[in-house]
């Protein structure tokens, strides 16, 4: 049977995703903030007979140490895990600072994926055809890390800044398949189609636009996901897939250069010093 993890998983693709694999016949957490979506999560798996295989875990990914003890709860309820999918993400219109002092968006788009990543490598590792995927704006080239200013606290601009975390996430998959070389474990980066997301995050009048652009022009999640499982369900030979809206990303585009992959794996492994934690965030996972 397989073990899938959702982090982001009681709403929009990460949700979308959680149902087809308990459709398939996997045991599926997922994480999310919201009380109730978990519930509803739970009694709609319960409903379709597939209650004994869903778990839900309460959790603020904004916060380092609630990551820290999301993998914890994985390994007591796991031995292995085949799939690891990365879909929590918030907008934030004005900048969000976190209880550990770091900027949200930065935090959503990059910092939690790295230590969910890096943390689980060892059940991946134990897995069948194991992968990590992390939903984004893949493909696109604009903008860089803001080596600078990683917390965006001078003039903080929301697409700047949005822009920025999504280039650290695209170079999340180099360096940890830079620090994991004859690991098993896939990494799978995508930016999918316009999709509904139903998060419902966004502040007025922001929301309302939002939602009549959703209407117009969204896709629905299940049907953007559909790429998105074929490709996990049925892997290419890379370990490092990259696609956007369904097509190839080239990876030798600048926005997954190796060297600055390196340079942000070293700027987080010092942002996170283990020594502030309970448990350390290492190149071995462990």
């Amino acid at each position: 049977m397989r073990n899938v993890f959702v982090a982001g998983g009681t709403t929009g693709m990460g949700r979308a995703i959680a149902d087809h694999y308990l459709g398939q016949g996997a045991r599926v957490t997922v994480v999310g903030s919201t009380p109730s979506r978990g519930e509803r999560f739970l009694a709609d798996a319960a409903a379709a007979g597939a209650g004994d295989r869903a778990s839900f875990v309460h959790a603020d990914l904004l916060s380092i140490a609630e990551n820290h003890r999301v993998v914890e709860e994985l390994r007591a309820r796991h031995d292995s895990l085949d799939a690891v999918v990365l879909a929590a993400m918030l907008p934030f219109v004005k900048r969000h600072e976190t209880a550990d002092g770091f900027e949200g968006s930065f935090v959503l788009y990059y910092l939690s994926r790295f230590v969910l990543s890096y943390r689980l490598t060892d059940l991946l590792e134990r897995g069948d055809a194991p992968i990590i995927t992390s939903i984004g704006a893949t493909g696109i080239t604009k903008g860089d890390v803001n080596w600078d200013d990683l917390q965006s606290t001078r003039n903080y601009s929301a697409v700047r800044t949005t822009i920025s975390s999504g280039r650290a996430n695209d170079l999340l998959g180099v360096h940890y398949l830079q620090n994991h070389p004859d690991g098993r474990t896939k990494y799978l980066q995508l930016r999918p189609p316009y999709t509904r997301s139903g998060t419902n995050h966004l502040p007025q009048p922001y929301r309302a636009a939002a939602s009549v652009l959703a209407r117009l022009f969204a896709t629905p999640p299940e049907r953007s996901v559909r790429s998105t499982l074929e490709l996990m369900d049925h892997q290419p030979p890379e370990r490092l897939v990259l696609r956007a809206v369904d097509k190839p990303v080239d990876p030798g585009l600048a926005t997954f250069d190796p060297d600055k992959a390196r340079r942000l794996y070293d700027l987080t492994a010092h942002v996170l010093d283990p020594t502030r934690w309970s448990t350390d965030v290492s190149r071995d996972g462990r």
